[in-house]
């Protein structure tokens, strides 16, 4: 399998090229075609490596070549399949697979289809390349590819301003945390003098007086920014702005999981730095509630599942620090599932309604577009973490975690989880059930999508019911067959933190409470939005002040905007204005016009009148012999 493993990767990157060149070329249908059978036989070989990992228990290393050596810093461009690396391969090509094939029936009458798909090849090769480098700087091409193509993707309708602006926010705000990841590059080679990871993991452990938490701080910043954690939240919210398969692509297969799998790959780091662990546990938590909060009375259904995606990746942040790592990868797959189908369902709903994204003008479209109904239904039911569906396992294996490292963490982790089953509830009661709210013209137009599109919904919602089953704790009886797969990449931090069993009565107590609160939120919503028909005021009528303050982000973008974007305008304005065109320009220009009065001078002794000459050179003779006669004189 060694052989092959740099086909997954190159796969979609002849997808790329060939759609690139030939998008003018070749029809929509052969462009679709291409573009989603290179992705799938990329699946079919990431199939072939995850069973040869499991069945020898052994990575595959695959060394293309030497990619540069300067003094001593050795770098290859190689690869590593392992057991974390093999699932990461697998939900990329898998789920990018789906997101392909519904592309093909989403984007079917845009003029742009071709380029589409090439940059939708591309954003998969750069995922691919960013889990299956074996060193830190082969990690970092991938990084930033991903970073380049959700700015090209995230601004695909680039001639809407508003659009263009969201992809330069994505691209500029991931910069700052990319800015971070590079320096920790940097400060890993000082100390342990590689970036490889079996070298680095190696070493860290036997190197004392290591500087773990400034590395891992740095690390961390870079993750922030790709998986939109507080601070660096919200550009992922304005990435709505590129198309629903673009969404679903980020938010569910790539981007935004590859802050998480940075540090799971560098777990060992993090491990040996305790203080930073608590930063990434405090900051996912808090991350987790505010977007909780602000998905709550959000109106637009891709921006309550934007915010809950943000949420999402809070938790993940929250495991990763108490060190439930496997937990943290868990939720990683199970958040792939399901929330993929619920973009992809969204995007349904829209083509359905004929591009409106407002709740408050859907309603009553469970009986129109029954697939697209049922299969939100499951994956809105795993996200809320209700039971036996595939979200219950992994967040409750986070929760359980938390909770034996801090009560005050599980507490406010059960109340996010209330929260985000309130909101997503809301999001089904308001566009699925009572009446219909929008336009005769958009009530005439509703139909399902076309079979390129429920097909992938029908196979996500399968996966969203049954993903879970690989983590079944042992109090359920279960296994927990993924805990014991990835054991290997886990191990030494593992031995460093130990094992912090509940008993199995408590677990029990955890489980009932997240559920029980899960059920409680669902029937609330249930209660206001289909009993009551309640539906949110409009733009224009006034809300209260909890309310309005989550409508409006509690203004971060504003303040932002104040804290930051103002001050940096004026002080680039007093440095262009100042310090560059009057202290700089100044300088030179002052030079060169001193220059030039300095010749216009000169040219008045210029007369052209010879008798003029000749009288100024008697002067200077006499100038130089009366000169030379004091020098005797002396």
């Amino acid at each position: 399998m060694e052989k092959y493993i740099w086909l997954i990767p190159l796969l979609p990157l002849a997808g790329f090229v060939i759609n690139g060149l030939g998008r003018n070329v070749l029809s929509k249908g052969v462009i679709g075609f291409i573009g989603s059978l290179l992705v799938l036989i990329a699946f079919g070989l990431s199939i072939g490596a995850f069973f040869q990992v499991k069945s020898s228990g052994l990575p595959i290393n695959a060394d293309l070549f030497t990619w540069f050596s300067v003094g001593g810093l050795h770098v290859n461009f190689s690869f590593l399949v392992d057991q974390l690396s093999s699932i990461m391969l697998l939900i990329i090509t898998g789920v990018g697979f789906l997101i392909h094939l519904y592309s093909i029936g989403y984007m079917h009458d845009d003029d742009g289809f071709g380029k589409f798909f090439a940059y939708l090849n591309l954003f998969v090769f750069f995922m691919l390349l960013l889990v299956l480098g074996s060193n830190y700087l082969v990690m970092f091409i991938g990084w930033e590819g991903v970073g380049l193509c959700s700015y090209l993707l995230i601004g695909f309708w680039y001639s809407n301003p508003s659009y263009a602006d969201a992809a330069k926010k994505a691209f500029i705000m991931n910069r700052i945390g990319d800015l971070g990841f590079l320096i920790g590059i940097f400060v890993i080679f000082n100390t342990f003098g590689s970036i490889a990871y079996a070298d680095v993991f190696s070493k860290a452990a036997h190197t004392p007086g290591a500087p773990f938490v400034l590395i891992t701080l740095l690390l961390f910043i870079g993750a922030v920014g790709k998986s939109a954690q507080l601070p660096l939240f919200t550009w992922l919210p304005d990435a709505m702005a590129g198309p629903t398969p673009v969404s679903a692509l980020i938010h569910a297969a790539t981007m935004v999981t590859a802050g998480v799998y940075m540090i799971a790959r560098s777990n060992i780091l993090f491990t040996l730095a305790p203080q930073t662990m608590e930063v990434i546990a405090i900051i996912g938590l808090a991350t987790a509630a505010f977007a909780a909060l602000i998905a709550l009375t959000q109106t637009d259904i891709k921006k309550v599942l934007a915010y809950s995606t943000v949420s999402q990746l809070g938790y993940m942040f929250l495991g990763l620090g108490v060190g439930a790592y496997t937990g943290a990868f868990f939720h990683v797959l199970t958040h792939a599932f399901f929330k993929a189908l619920l973009f992809l369902g969204a995007g349904s709903v829209i083509h359905a309604m004929g591009g409106e994204q407002d709740m408050r003008k859907m309603g009553g479209l469970a009986g129109k577009i029954k697939i697209t109904f049922v299969t939100m239904l499951v994956g809105t039911i795993a996200i809320a973490g209700i039971p036996p569906f595939s979200g219950f396992f992994s967040k409750d294996e986070i929760l359980a975690a938390a909770f034996a490292h801090s009560t005050t963490f599980y507490v406010v982790g059960v109340i996010t989880a209330m929260l985000t089953s309130f909101y997503m509830f809301r999001m089904m009661y308001l566009t699925f059930w009572g009446k219909f709210r929008g336009t005769h013209e958009q009530e005439h137009h509703l139909h399902e999508s076309p079979p390129s599109m429920t097909i992938p919904l029908i196979v996500l919602a399968i996966l969203s019911a049954i993903g879970g089953m690989i983590g079944v704790p042992a109090v359920m009886g279960g296994h927990h067959e993924l805990g014991a797969y990835l054991a290997p990449v886990f191990e030494a931090s593992h031995k460093i933190l130990g094992e912090h069993e509940l008993s199995s009565s408590t677990e029990w107590t955890l489980m009932g409470l997240s559920v029980g609160g899960a059920l409680i939120a669902m029937i609330y919503a249930y209660v206001k939005y289909v009993k009551s028909a309640d539906v949110p005021v409009e733009d224009s009528e006034e809300r209260p002040l909890l309310a309005n303050l989550s409508y409006n982000k509690f203004y971060v973008d504003e303040i932002y905007d104040f804290l930051i974007r103002k001050p940096l305008d004026a002080l680039s304005g007093f440095f262009y204005n100042v310090v560059d065109r009057l202290g700089i320009d100044g300088l030179v220009n002052g030079l060169g016009k001193g220059t030039i009065e300095s010749s216009k001078g000169l040219r008045l002794l210029q007369t052209g009148n010879v008798g003029f000459y000749i009288f100024m050179m008697v002067v200077g003779i006499v100038a130089i012999l009366l000169y030379n006669l004091n020098l005797f004189s002396k």
